[in-house]
């Protein structure tokens, strides 16, 4: 299966540098190649749609079609809204789109007006309903099984037998049943799961009032781990513990890699986080985008096909998820250059790993070791 992995990265990698030689050289540029790109993005809850995707997509664009330019165009959560964005941009004439639905089901007529108007649609980190022409996104099944290994990981000695509250992302999100299929094969039949929650618009005050119901019908200590299934959720999650004043947090997962979630893997309040590497998304976004806009073939860059509920065998692009715990921030998130040391380590943090002046080494197993909010370690030893 590695082996299979390392060829289709190196698959990915030659399409994509065969894509950038034929932008920068090769035959003559003549204006048809100035073409406009339509993205658009669902909200703004998660911070890595304006931080990080949005202008990563914008530059390799430019890197692959210096005559082209990018409409941009953010949802805020709404999918009437998003149609009306979509419709407008058919209308002005783009010649192609990058879509990251914010509703699948809701945007499928845009995708099928889109269509009719010669406009290919690029579906983006989830995946869309209707005519798409290709898929761009990390792989969903392996986001969720990190999710659940690195959290029977923690659990230590209560990962056989013990209770788990899965707080699972918004049910009109097909990449939400993705996570979730892929966390249960690891969690099924070890662990049981004591509830299980859908979060609507995968928003942070959502998360909060469903744990918290979940503390009111459970005992607290009753509760071995948190399958979160990313930092919006877990932020809501983690809160609603202290809400009820629960003293030693259980360990709690998350997804994405939002700065906040970093800090608090730093300060023990959170286990883990799953990082998708942004650029190599917007890469392959922007890769196929260029292709379908100048008539090529989307095939020629993507690494396998998917299906959806109305189209089979979609040409797509399915990238390596990796997860971070506090051990590894600096081997991931720094090294890749996502966050500094010092942006990531507040006054409050200095001296936890891996901040400047802590006291663990480098690499220790220690840092990797989850802690409750008060210094201790999460609870992982047999209760009496």
């Amino acid at each position: 299966m590695r082996a299979r992995s390392r060829y289709v990265a190196a698959a990915l990698v030659a399409a994509l540098m065969t894509m950038s030689a034929a932008a920068c050289g090769g035959r003559e540029e003549t204006h048809e190649d100035g073409f406009t790109v339509g993205l658009l993005l669902p909200g703004r809850v998660l911070p890595r749609w304006e931080q990080f995707d949005k202008p990563l997509i914008e530059k390799r664009l430019k890197e692959l079609c210096p005559r082209c330019r990018t409409a941009y165009a953010n949802a805020d959560n709404d999918p009437a809204r998003q149609r009306q964005q979509m419709t407008s941009m058919i209308t002005k004439g783009v010649r192609v789109l990058i879509l990251d639905a914010a509703d699948p089901k809701v945007l499928r007529s845009s995708i099928e007006e889109a269509h009719q108007a010669g406009v290919p649609v690029v579906a983006y980190d989830r995946l869309a309903e209707g005519p798409i022409s290709g898929f761009v996104s990390f792989d969903g099944a392996q986001v969720g099984r990190l999710q659940a290994e690195y959290l029977l990981r923690a659990m230590g000695d209560r990962a056989h037998g013990g209770n788990v509250v899965m707080m699972n992302g918004d049910p009109t999100d097909r990449n939400a049943a993705w996570f979730k299929k892929g966390a249960l094969s690891v969690l099924t039949g070890k662990v049981k799961i004591d509830r299980s929650y859908d979060t609507q618009g995968w928003s942070t005050e959502n998360a909060h009032a469903n744990m918290s119901a979940a503390l009111a019908a459970q005992n607290p200590e009753r509760i071995d781990g948190v399958l979160a299934v990313n930092d919006a959720v877990a932020a809501g999650v983690i809160s609603a513990f202290k809400g009820a004043h629960v003293r030693t947090l259980p360990p709690v997962t998350g997804q994405d890699a939002d700065l906040d979630a970093v800090r608090r893997i730093v300060k023990g309040e959170q286990y883990m986080t799953v990082y998708k590497p942004f650029r190599a998304e917007a890469d392959a976004a922007a890769a196929m985008a260029v292709t379908l806009g100048r008539g090529g073939d989307p095939r020629k860059l993507a690494t396998t096909v998917i299906d959806s509920p109305t189209t089979k065998h979609i040409p797509s692009v399915l990238l390596t998820p990796r997860a971070v715990t506090a051990g590894t921030i600096e081997q991931t998130l720094v090294k890749d250059g996502v966050y500094t040391l010092d942006r990531i380590c507040t006054r409050q943090l200095q001296g936890l790993p891996p901040c400047p002046g802590s006291r663990a080494p480098v690499g220790s197993q220690a840092r990797d070791r989850p802690a409750s909010r008060n210094g201790g370690d999460v609870r992982s030893a047999p209760r009496p």
